[in-house]
């Protein structure tokens, strides 16, 4: 009996002894970075043997939990596992260990470890200041409004901090109860916690991470997006001011600065945001040639003797994509020819792709999609720039960028530009210059104001002026004497080009869900140019106005737009000796709903306008995106588009032959013509998944291109002659691409791509498929760079190749046999490559090489011995005219 009791008493002593250590152990939260599962087992591992009970490592969240006994130090824990070479909140891996790491558990190296730890922090908090979850600038009105609900005179919350400063009169109301009342509308604070039914009706951009401890970063405020675009619909009024986001009203981009290139998972539009940091992967003189590294968009000369380069997206000319500057229609009318070469590469802070309808607010005439360029002005200090540029056949070019704040709320960007071609690059021996020589001067200013989060208030205004001069044909030409005065066939383009616009918006005070923005753009271009003896000149006057009204319904679950624009459109145009005069005078309004839910995001929106001449045009559009999973997405979209085809400037590159122009009027009010409309519809499919410890993901997308009316441009009617007529029939563009991105190893990217398109349309002849269009694209980016070193310097390679199937050609059987050209083209394949050296954060050298596998077009001019001859064509290009061209460079920052 004794020994019974003897036994009792010990093992209750031993009870209460193992629930008195139970009670004395505690739990903390700290940030750790880690990759992978790998990574997972050696933090876990190595805190357990620095005398943790327990450790749990979420490589999704980034936290490690720990529960310890009171006599063992965190501090101590967390060091080990930096030795076991994982940066910490608190502590940073050797360099060497964490080089010494598997390639899969090379994290990105972004975590600031520092002497004051995050327990530390919360310790020294105001006295009312309390901790409450959120994410944006919804979470923010909606906190400080419920404060305010509850009896208190002032809620300050901070998205950055996750606190909010209470002002209240104790006699009236308490912390508590207004700690309860924000818990009530759905954020989890450090006394009370949200329901749960509460919490999932919040909107999709509201849903913080339950998980993470109470006062620990937000990685949603942070690291929410890999990528920013002008086009997002978040809060204008963001406590949130990191550099990956910006504020912004619709349409007017205040601040901020974008993300590598990456496919938006907020977008309900399949829409790709190129950083300038892309940009430097290639030559990217101007905006032309910023899309080598993208499987997207097709680009190629359009034109042997002018050297033009034209855009393709979707199976279709660069006509039919809206092509916009800082949200304002850019490259369209006049420009249509050579716009691409007025926005120099090293002028572009990044570029929003969006493939498929776009939004209505931007317009009506986007049909296969909207490429949005945003101009270098955000800065946190001074920026100059210097780039030089040259290439081994005699262009050279010189870049100057300045982006320096002036005080608290404005900011001003200095934009020069100057290139010039001085050799005569005849590399075929055909007589005729590759590409024109000639010189542009380039000038713009920003100034930018930003008083968002105190007045509501913010401004962008831009001023820009170009001259473009260019010399091409044979090379015997002399600029000097006038065409009929020599033998030698040329071509002259002299460009002046001015615009001006203003981008002014405003924030309601309290209401960051709420705005108004207004948007005014003038733009003069003159044209006066010759292609042979023939001559074409022209003058547009433009003026676009665009008031967008944002606000909710309800809740931010509920967000609509609506508005009004007016665009004016003067051409005169010289055509030989014939004039064409035309105003277009279009008023507009539209509205646009945008529901989130949980999972899901309805983008619907419809447009009137109403043109002088094409009459009254209603334009819906719907994009709908739905994530079965954070990693897997479907985007669904439709819409109509229109557009008035200004067939001379948009043709140009078919000036530079003995083609006579025929106009087949049909009683339109636009050279006899009617308007061009056209339905899209598309679907796609994003999926995300990890290979090789790294992020991959897969992008396939499927649109389909009808249209109701199109301006047909007939090649094939007569060698001698290019017909436009208004579509009889049917017309249509089908467009497949798949792409994969993945990172084999640390520091190497991987991008593969495959396009088909199917492209016919109903000629007066019949159905045909339209030239210069290949069924079948290849496409494939490497691009390796090494770690950096202590002064922020690295090696980084790049290469691209492109592979484009055979083309179906126009048919030139009406020539003699040595004038014709075969029925399709053959497949070839294209290599550009660059390295570049950093040699720290302001000096870059760059070395690179465009067509490296030298494929050239046999005979890309047609007759090119007799050019005043019937039988010349500049036109019939389907492949590079130059073979291999390298390129040196030089970045500067000051």
């Amino acid at each position: 009996m004794k020994l019974y009791i003897s036994k009792l008493i010990l093992g209750l002593f031993l009870l209460s002894t193992s629930f008195i250590f139970a009670q004395n152990l505690s739990k903390s939260q700290f940030q750790v970075r880690g990759n992978c599962d790998m990574c997972k087992e050696r933090i876990e591992t190595t805190a357990k043997k620095a005398g943790a009970k327990e450790a749990r490592y979420s490589i999704d969240t980034q936290i490690l939990t720990l529960e310890t006994e009171s006599n063992i130090s965190t501090d101590d824990i967390l060091k080990k596992v930096a030795e076991a070479g994982h940066d910490n909140e608190k502590f940073k891996a050797a360099d060497e260990t964490y080089e010494s790491l598997p390639g899969c558990c090379h994290y990105e190296r972004d975590l600031q470890p520092s002497s004051q730890t995050e327990a530390q922090h919360h310790q020294h908090k105001k006295e009312n200041e309390f901790y409450v979850k959120g994410n944006c600038g919804s979470c923010k009105a909606r906190i400080e409004k419920a404060a305010k609900d509850a009896g208190a005179s002032s809620a300050e919350w901070s998205a950055e901090t996750q606190t909010v400063i209470l002002q209240f009169d104790a006699s009236k109301t308490s912390a508590d109860k207004i700690l309860k009342k924000i818990a009530e509308v759905g954020h989890d604070n450090e006394k009370y916690k949200a329901s749960d039914d509460v919490y999932n009706d919040l909107p999709g951009c509201c849903l913080y991470d339950r998980e993470i401890p109470m006062g620990a970063t937000n990685p949603k405020v942070h690291f929410e997006e890999e990528t920013s675009s002008a086009h997002e619909n978040h809060n204008v009024a963001s406590e949130n001011n990191h550099a990956d986001h910006e504020n912004k009203i619709e349409g007017v981009t205040i601040s901020g600065s974008k993300a590598p290139t990456a496919l938006s998972k907020k977008e309900a539009g399949l829409t790709f945001n190129i950083d300038k940091k892309e940009l430097l992967k290639a030559a990217c003189c101007n905006l032309s040639e910023s899309f080598e590294t993208n499987a997207t968009v097709d680009v190629s000369f359009s034109n042997a003797v002018t050297g033009t380069k034209q855009l393709k997206m979707l199976g279709l000319d660069q006509k039919y994509t809206s092509l916009t500057k800082e949200l304002l229609p850019e490259i369209r009318g006049l420009a249509s020819a050579y716009g691409l070469n007025f926005i120099p590469g090293r002028w572009i802070e990044s570029i929003q792709l969006t493939k498929g309808g776009s939004t209505v607010t931007n317009g009506y005439e986007s049909i296969t999609g909207q490429i949005n360029t945003e101009l270098l002005k955000n800065s946190e200090k001074p920026e100059t720039s210097l780039n030089l540029f040259s290439d081994f056949n005699g262009r050279a070019e010189a870049n100057f960028t300045s982006v320096a704040p002036i005080n608290e709320k404005w900011s001003q960007t200095f934009l020069l530009h100057g290139n010039g071609t001085f050799g005569n690059t005849d590399m075929n021996d055909d007589g005729f210059l590759d590409r024109p020589k000639g010189t542009q001067l380039n000038a713009a200013y920003l100034l930018n104001y930003n008083d968002l989060e105190k007045s509501g208030l913010g401004s962008h205004f831009g001023i820009n002026f170009i001259k473009d001069e260019r010399t091409a044909g044979q090379t015997g030409f002399n600029k000097q004497l006038d065409q009929d005065e020599q033998s030698a066939y040329g071509v002259g383009i002299n460009i002046s080009r001015f615009q001006v616009w203003n981008k002014t918006g405003y924030v309601f005070k309290g209401k960051p869900y709420q705005s108004l923005g207004w948007m005014n753009q003038y733009v003069y271009h003159q044209q006066d140019s010759f292609f042979g003896l023939r001559n074409y000149s022209g003058k547009q006057h433009t003026y676009y106005s665009n008031l967008i009204f944002e606000s909710i319904l309800g809740n931010t679950n509920h967000k609509y737009k609506a508005g009004a624009s007016f665009l004016y459109d003067g051409y005169d145009e010289t055509y030989l000796t014939d004039n064409y005069k035309r105003n277009e005078i279009v008023p507009g309004i539209f509205a646009e709903y945008t529901l989130t839910g949980l999972k899901y995001t309805l983008v619907a929106g419809a447009r009137a306008d109403f043109h002088n001449l094409a009459g009254t045009q209603f334009t819906p559009r719907l994009n709908f995106k739905y994530d079965f999973t954070p990693q897997t997405i479907v985007r669904l979209s439709a819409g109509r588009g229109f557009r008035t085809a200004s067939v001379f400037a948009e043709n140009q590159q078919y000036f530079a032959s003995n083609r006579s122009i025929q106009i087949l009027q049909n009683g339109g009010n636009i050279y006899g013509l009617k308007p061009e409309i056209a339905w899209n519809y598309g679907i796609s499919l994003q999926q995300e998944f990890k290979l090789f410890g790294k992020k991959s993901s897969i992008v396939a997308d499927f649109f389909r291109t009808d249209f109701q009316d199109q301006v047909l441009v007939d090649l094939d009617r007569s060698p001698q002659q290019l017909t436009f007529y208004n579509l009889e029939g049917r017309s249509f563009a089908n467009s497949f691409q798949t792409q994969w991105d993945f990172t084999p190893f640390k520091n190497f990217d991987v991008r593969l791509a495959y396009k088909y398109y199917d492209v016919q349309a109903d000629y007066l002849e019949g159905r045909r498929e339209i030239p210069f269009m290949a069924k079948h694209r290849g496409f494939m980016n490497l691009a390796y760079a090494t770690n950096k070193n202590s002064k922020g310097g690295f090696w980084s390679f790049d290469t691209t190749l492109n592979w484009v199937g055979k083309q179906r050609l126009p048919d030139m059987s009406g020539n003699p046999a040595e004038f014709q050209l075969p029925a399709y083209s053959n497949s070839y394949a294209v290599l550009n490559a660059q390295i570049s050296r950093n040699f720290n954060k302001k000096l870059r050298a760059y070395l690179g090489g465009e067509n490296l596998t030298s494929y050239q077009q046999e005979n890309p001019i047609i007759d090119f011995k007799n050019p005043f001859g019937n039988y010349f064509d500049g036109g019939m290009v389907y492949a590079p005219i130059m073979k291999a061209n390298f390129y040196v460079g030089l970045d500067v920052t000051f």
